[in-house]
């Protein structure tokens, strides 16, 4: 039950960590008062500002491990690091509750909620478990490795117990594969590639630019004729009207028609 701090400042030539802190919670190994959900959580805050403090660890450089109970205080920090290098989830819980019994909800009285914190942990996540664990069975690894947003290649051991998992070769070779594959830096992009690409767009765009000056004139030459049909419509609207009967001809022209009495 306990939590180990795993930081790549401190890398040996196979990329295995060479420092961890290591520590028991409240009431389990050496440690001294009550084993309760508050306590792990005040402990493992306090190592955690003791790396900042007293080292001057950057979040960046930080591998969270839990193992057991122990996952339920490292999830509850690694959800609230956005920054963090990477979290080791051995033989972990998905809570307190679903240990005792098979629940498919939360209860507020429920402890140590992994199930509804994992998905806010953004680092990479790697889940260790036993198969044949009796005390916490194999199916709470596997449904926090689903729900991780950053999932690693999970190790589930063969006939793996609850407490017997470090005796497997397999497991520091997983492990050593993990914390190396956070170590890799990111290749340096290719500066000839970036000339060129920017190169090429800056071309498209002269040559787009250039365009604009030849599609503005021939749309200033469509406007031209336009306002011109309407000119030439205009002058036939506004040609001289016929001119009408003077009043005394109406006059002639009713009393020829028999309109005046």
């Amino acid at each position: 039950m306990y939590l180990g701090f795993y930081t790549m400042n401190f890398l040996d030539a196979d990329g295995m960590a060479t420092c961890t802190s290591r520590y028991d919670y409240s009431g389990y190994g050496r440690s001294t008062g009550k084993p309760t959900e508050c306590n792990t959580y005040a402990d493992i805050e306090a190592a955690y500002n003791c790396l900042k403090e007293n080292y001057g660890v950057p979040d960046e450089d930080i591998i969270l491990y839990g193992q057991s109970v122990g996952s339920g205080p490292t999830i509850d920090l690694a959800s609230r690091l956005p920054n963090l290098r990477a979290v080791v989830l051995h033989s972990p819980i998905l809570s307190g509750l679903r240990v005792l019994y098979p629940v498919k909800r939360t209860f507020w009285f429920d402890i140590y909620k992994n199930i509804d914190k994992i998905g806010s942990v953004n680092c990479p996540v790697l889940v260790i478990h036993g198969t044949s664990d009796d005390v916490v069975d194999c199916s709470h690894g596997k449904q926090l490795w689903e729900h991780c947003k950053v999932k690693y290649s999970p190790l589930w051991l063969s006939g793996g117990g609850h407490c017997n998992l470090e005796l497997y070769p397999d497991y520091i070779k997983h492990l050593k594969k993990f914390v190396s594959s956070l170590n890799k830096k990111l290749p340096k992009p290719d500066t000839k590639e970036i000339t060129a690409k920017d190169e090429t767009i800056s071309k498209a765009t002269e040559a787009a630019c250039s365009e604009k000056p030849k599609e503005a004139a021939k749309c200033s030459q469509i406007s031209r004729k336009s306002l011109d049909s309407r000119v030439g419509k205009s002058k036939t609207v506004d040609a001289p009207e016929k001119p009408r009967m003077s009043s005394d001809d109406i006059d002639k022209f009713r009393r020829r028609r028999c309109l005046v009495w």
